[in-house]
């Protein structure tokens, strides 16, 4: 028994250095295109060709007027300018659109109200049903938290007339409450991970870029010739563009264009986020891993990129199994070979693309580690809801596409009542406080037998189920983010 229960330990670590190898490969890739970027062509204003921007939104009572203000007052040709807020609202977010569409209607802004009946298809199906009225050759779109800059459109849109073959420009996420709180600042650094490092070398070294969902223009034709919005997924954003780059498309990255948007501010929103996330990449792996495969227009390291990270979120599933192994390990007295600290050498390629990546961005990058260990508790804190997701996409379970709401803070009425977006409980608080008990049991046991060998996963693990259950714990007596866990 104890040889079967460390063989499939050992699997598991090695599954999970294949990701700190991806990391380290990440890593010389970036060293090697680091240099690299786009000038942009100068192009006369009489040149730039007709663009939709485009405003998926559903109930955001709290961000929609600024997110219509920063479109509306995007400088570009007003008579090649239109707007669309594409609006699936239930609540008075619809009112309060409405009323800031009407007021540039009057001031001759060409922005348009696009309303459903019905959310069938989520964010996918709004952007399908919006796409013949809109009436651009290019769309922009912007979630509800984004706040573009005015000259968005300007310093992006000279690119496609230089490159035909140019499909999708996608932009860097800056992030506004970057430093509200832990919370906030750990999922800055995961991001800033994914787009400076990531996206950088994705993009420069053509590893099958990819679309974020937002803050990124499509080529019109280059939608329809990919097939247009599908509803299969719940990352549509991840299955056009690998559907485009199928085609033949190709994708640029703009690292030095940042459009700022807004972080979730609750860890539940946050949840609801990352486990979409991870399932609709698991969705899009088991959709297209095959014609990715069978693709000779890339190279064969291109390809198994590319499958590696539809495939990242699996290591929250690995590092359950590695937990839940870790007990029965330490009863059986295994013990195992200082060969190990091989694998977590290994393990160190993707920390560093954490560290580097704020290195790269900001002046005071040192400062900003200082929550690093909040990324780590969240990370780990996430897995069971990103574990769920994900074995929901292998079994083909539907799934509803939850959004995650902005303006969390919550906002004051007249009446001093303040109200907010609460979002239903979920029973996977349930698994993290058990998994929470069960690596603080083994932690203990781990003391008491002298092993120190599993004492690192184990406190981690306690301390992460631990941090995200007491943040969902607080959330459910109010969803606003507790003041003591807000940066003062």
């Amino acid at each position: 028994m104890s040889e079967l229960l460390a063989l499939f330990y050992l699997l598991a670590v090695s599954l999970l250095s294949v990701y700190g190898l991806l990391g380290l490969f990440t890593l010389l890739l970036y060293w090697r295109h680091r240099d690299e970027s786009y000038a942009c062509p100068v192009v006369a204003r009489t040149q730039l060709p007709s663009v939709t921007i485009q405003l998926p939104i559903f109930n955001e009572r709290f961000v929609v007027e600024r997110l219509i203000d920063a479109a509306a007052q995007m400088e570009y040709p007003h008579d090649r300018l239109h707007i669309q807020v594409i609006d699936d609202s239930t609540d008075d977010t619809t009112d309060i659109a409405a009323a800031v569409i009407l007021r540039y209607k009057q001031e001759g802004i060409n922005i348009q109200h696009v309303r459903r009946s019905h959310r069938q298809g989520y964010k996918a199906g709004a952007l399908a049903d919006a796409f013949p009225e809109a009436q651009g050759d290019f769309l922009a779109i912007f979630d509800a938290d984004f706040q573009p800059h005015f000259d968005f459109l300007l310093n992006t849109m000279p690119h496609f007339l230089s490159s035909p073959e140019l499909g999708m420009i996608q932009a860097r996420w800056g992030h506004i409450n970057a430093l509200d709180s832990p919370l906030t600042t750990a999922q800055s650094i995961a991001l800033d991970k994914h787009f400076v490092m990531e996206q950088s070398v994705r993009h420069r070294a053509n590893l099958f870029p990819k679309f974020n969902g937002a803050a990124g223009i499509w080529r019109r034709t280059c939608i329809e010739d990919a097939g247009g919005w599908q509803v299969d997924t719940v990352c549509e954003d991840l299955c056009l563009s690998t559907r485009a780059v199928l085609r033949g498309w190709q994708f640029r990255f703009l690292s030095e264009i940042v459009a700022p948007a807004e972080l979730p501010t609750s860890i539940v929103a946050y949840k609801n986020q990352q486990a979409r996330w991870a399932k609709g990449s698991i969705q899009c792996l088991q959709k297209y891993s095959g014609a990715i495969i069978r693709d000779r227009n890339y190279s064969l390291t291109a390809r198994l990129y590319a499958l590696l990270s539809m495939s990242a979120y699996a290591t929250h599933f690995l590092l359950l199994i590695m937990l839940l192994l870790q007990i029965p390990l330490l009863i059986l007295d295994v013990h195992f070979s200082s060969l190990m600290l091989i694998f977590t050498i290994i393990g160190l390629g993707q920390p560093i693309l954490f560290i580097l990546a704020q290195k790269e961005s900001y002046a005071d990058w040192a400062r900003r580690l200082i929550h690093f260990p909040t990324l780590l508790l969240v990370a780990i804190g996430t897995a069971p809801s990103n574990s769920r997701a994900m074995i929901q996409a292998v079994l083909g379970k539907d799934h509803p596409f939850v959004r995650t709401p902005k303006g969390m803070s919550g906002t004051r009425l007249n009446s001093g009542e303040q109200i907010f977006y609460r979002l239903p409980f979920d029973s996977v608080l349930l698994v993290e406080l058990i998994l929470f008990g069960y690596a603080t049991f083994g932690l203990v046991l781990a003391i008491a037998r002298d092993n120190p060998g599993p004492v690192f996963i184990l406190l981690t693990s306690s301390l992460g189920f631990g941090y995200v259950a007491l943040l969902e714990l607080r959330e459910m007596v109010s969803p606003a983010l507790p003041a003591w866990f807000k940066k003062s």
